[in-house]
């Protein structure tokens, strides 16, 4: 068996974990007020007039306020030049008055009446009539699709795009504080990794796994628990994101676990792949291929090159080992990683034709999984930043197929 693996109970793992994020605090009010001013800069150097962000991460990034996207209008609007105004149903402005973190004016709309006549009319206050206004790249449809029928009622010459180059070029670059909580929550994951791999038994099912590493992100400080969690056993492990009725633990079986939590809504995200029981000499080898092309994926992520880079990086090592060619399996049928923030996968990604050139500040999923149908899969995801040195982890790699987490080297401890 291999180390950390196995040996232990529920309760006796619950127990030994304790609140992480007594010493971490969220986002300070100076910051969204920055984040804003720098979309603001990026708007007057794309000529984009206003800029809309709907409810959802994009208003959590730019202004604290959180609150769930609906059928119904809510959300906020940055003129290039001027200030935030918030729009939203008039039956919920003394709710989203509370969940305010930059306070603002809002522009509150009956039910009957239409939100996006409504947000016209702000932005012909603000002396927008004509030009380009860029909507949140998570809008709805239906949002889009009623602010061009209102605004051709009523001739307007606008021109709606997508605000991606603003809000993307915004939230790609994370500041210290942003990394901060990033590392904090997948520090957090890590000991759950930790403790739920010594529960292990046979028979026990991927269910019963789920809930305890649940319990476990909320023993270490996740208010809501796990953001989410994939446990695969033996066969099943070869797909990436599950199957419709997962196996049961038996000893010699691949495992794979995949999860993580939110830390004032900044996510963690994390991958072991390890044997219970004896490994093979083919699991061996995959593991350790695997190992190796996560290798490849972070020496090619440097400072100046191509997004892109570490994909083809980690790519060409499997390919050099006879997996592939290209998303074919045995092989990586999906692209080495993602860039991670506020949302669990949001741009850029490691991915062969993103273009966008690795900064600092960037932050990234490196998880090239190798899969085998009807054998096995095995992927290993840690994220990194970007420095002005290059590429630094996040979380350290796993160790080795016999001592995944480093016991042995008293890192694991």
């Amino acid at each position: 068996m291999a180390i950390g693996i196995g040996g232990s109970t529920p309760e006796e793992e619950l127990a030994k974990l304790t609140d992480m994020t007594e010493d971490i605090r969220g986002i300070s009010i100076g910051e969204y007020r920055q984040r804003i001013a720098r979309a603001q800069q990026f708007m007057q150097e794309q000529d984009i007039a206003a800029l809309y962000i709907n409810a959802g991460t994009n208003l959590a990034y730019f202004t604290g306020t959180r609150w769930s996207p609906s059928e119904r209008m809510v959300g906020a609007l940055i003129p290039a030049r001027g200030e935030l105004i918030y729009i939203a149903p008039w039956f919920e402005q003394s709710t989203l008055d509370g969940y305010m973190q930059v306070k603002a004016p809002s522009a509150p709309w009956h039910e009957h009446e239409s939100p996006y006549e409504l947000l016209l009319d702000l932005l012909y206050d603000n002396d927008i009539t004509r030009g380009r206004v860029a909507l949140d790249e998570s809008c709805p449809f239906f949002l889009v699709d009623g602010l061009v029928q209102a605004a051709k009622q009523k001739a307007l010459a606008l021109d709606f795009v997508c605000a991606s180059p603003v809000t993307g070029a915004c939230r790609m670059i994370k500041s210290d504080a942003e990394i901060a909580l990033l590392q904090r929550a997948k520090d957090m994951t890590l000991a759950v990794h930790k403790a739920a791999a010594k529960i292990l038994k046979p028979g026990i099912t991927t269910e019963e796994v789920g809930s305890f590493i649940d319990q476990a992100h909320r023993k270490v400080g996740a208010v809501k628990g796990s953001s989410f969690c994939i446990v695969l056993f033996g066969g099943d492990t070869a797909y990436p994101h599950g199957v419709k009725t997962p196996k049961v633990l038996e000893e010699n079986d691949m495992v794979l676990i995949d999860t993580g939590c939110l830390l004032h809504g900044y996510n963690s995200d994390i991958t072991r792949s390890y044997v219970f029981g004896q490994a093979s000499e083919r699991q061996r080898s995959v593991w350790q291929h695997e190992k190796d092309a996560q290798a490849a994926a972070f020496a090619a992520a440097q400072i100046g090159l191509a997004c892109e880079s570490a994909d083809i990086g980690a790519r060409q090592y499997l390919e050099s080992r006879g997996y592939g060619p290209d998303y074919q399996v045995p092989g990586l049928p999906h692209r080495t990683g993602h860039g991670i923030g506020l949302d669990i996968h949001e741009g850029p990604y490691l991915v062969r034709g993103d273009k966008t050139v690795l900064s600092a500040g960037m932050c990234f999923s490196n998880e090239p999984m190798i899969c085998i149908y009807g054998e096995f899969g095995v992927r290993l995801e840690d994220h990194f930043y970007m420095t002005e040195q290059g590429a630094k982890w996040f979380t350290r790699p796993a160790y080795s197929i016999d001592d995944p987490f480093g016991y042995e080297s008293g890192e694991g401890a």
